[in-house]
């Protein structure tokens, strides 16, 4: 496993994205949510999305050149159009808007659709809480993969939720997580690696648990019926509770936006057509209902108590949201970012269709 300091992986992914014809700008936006999302242990959504991104592009489904768009706008809401490009730019640019108006507003809710994956939504809340508001990220997503509860053929992706809320001591409490039980690109990591899967992500469309990750990528991917579980898994521990959040983010995300809704969209698309993927970023300015302030004093009070529950083991302390990729970001500009030898060689391949020049090692 080589371990490559961030910056090698930043450039590494802006030669791809400028070999690729991405305007400076957006593709520095667009690097560094990869980046950081590497560096904070979220290997799912960072580098390795290239060899997804390239078979977009390939597949002529991504406009790398197309900048967001305002189609409506209102003192506390709009509407983005995100012209078919990569979701980060556009994410980046909704999340600041969302923030602008929160902070004129008291609350900023701004929709985006005919948008592409876009990497970690705790990203985008991160940039709300840098300006001192709470932020929440739900987002659609491209690839119908959650199996309903009680069903045998996938329907919702895995349709993530972020929210994050500052304090003054503290970091931010950040929840990122998607409302299945795991992300279908975390699987994707297993199998990169070689490594078999827990029990319990992913089922055959008999609903019997697979563990073998080539095999888990096989169903998820390619096949009809089966797909990744609802967060909670089975409906007897809780996953019904995990299918009606995806629901509820498709329709934050996709229905209110007027982006599309895998299901319906897929039978009916033509070679070429964009994934019209939604997005949804609500921002709160805390002065709107606190005007004597006081809330991030509150917020470190509770972060503190959390922090200092008896753990039940002592080796393994208490943490709140946030805490591990916190934890982990430190760690990895330390001693560099994980890249498996699998990972090395598709990028090199990359490199080599695109043009663009390696730069994650020397040799």
């Amino acid at each position: 496993m080589r371990l490559v300091p961030a910056e090698r992986v930043r450039r590494q992914i802006l030669n791809v994205l400028h070999a690729w014809g991405m305007a400076e700008d957006m593709a520095a936006t667009t690097a560094e949510a990869m980046v950081e999302t590497d560096l904070m242990g979220i290997d799912s959504h960072g580098l390795s999305m290239l060899m997804m991104y390239e078979t977009f592009r390939n597949a002529g489904q991504l406009d790398l050149a197309a900048r967001p768009k305002v189609l409506l706008d209102a003192a506390a809401t709009a509407l983005v159009d995100g012209g078919a490009n990569l979701g980060h730019p556009n994410a980046d640019f909704a999340m600041r808007l969302a923030v602008e108006k929160a902070k004129a507003a008291g609350i900023g809710a701004v929709g985006v659709r005919n948008s592409h994956h876009f990497g970690a939504a705790g990203h985008y809340a991160r940039i709300a809480t840098d300006a001192g508001v709470i932020g929440m990220i739900t987002s659609s997503a491209r690839t119908v993969l959650m199996v309903p509860t009680r069903g045998t053929l996938p329907l919702l992706g895995a349709n993530p939720i972020a929210f994050a809320a500052p304090a003054l001591r503290n970091r931010p409490f950040v929840l990122d997580i998607s409302s299945t039980t795991v992300a279908a690109n975390k699987v994707k990591v297993y199998d990169l690696n070689g490594k078999p899967i827990p029990e319990g992500w992913v089922v055959d469309e008999a609903g019997n648990p697979i563990t073998d990750s080539a095999r888990a990528m096989e169903i998820i991917f390619k096949e009809p019926g089966g797909g990744v579980t609802p967060l909670g898994g089975a409906e007897v521990t809780g996953g019904h509770k995990g299918y009606g959040l995806g629901v509820m983010v498709q329709v934050l995300s996709g229905t209110l936006t007027g982006a599309a809704f895998g299901p319906i969209r897929n039978p009916q698309r033509k070679p070429g057509d964009p994934d019209d993927v939604g997005h949804f970023f609500l921002a709160i300015d805390p002065r709107a209902f606190r005007p004597e302030g006081g809330f991030e004093d509150d917020m470190d009070a509770m972060i503190d108590v959390l922090r200092t529950t008896p753990p039940a083991d002592p080796a393994k302390p208490v943490l709140v949201g946030g805490d591990p990729e916190a934890h982990e970001r430190e760690r990895r500009l330390q001693d560099g970012i994980p890249v498996p030898p699998t990972l090395e060689r598709h990028v090199r391949d990359i490199c080599a269709r695109s043009g663009a020049e390696y730069a994650l090692s020397d040799d």
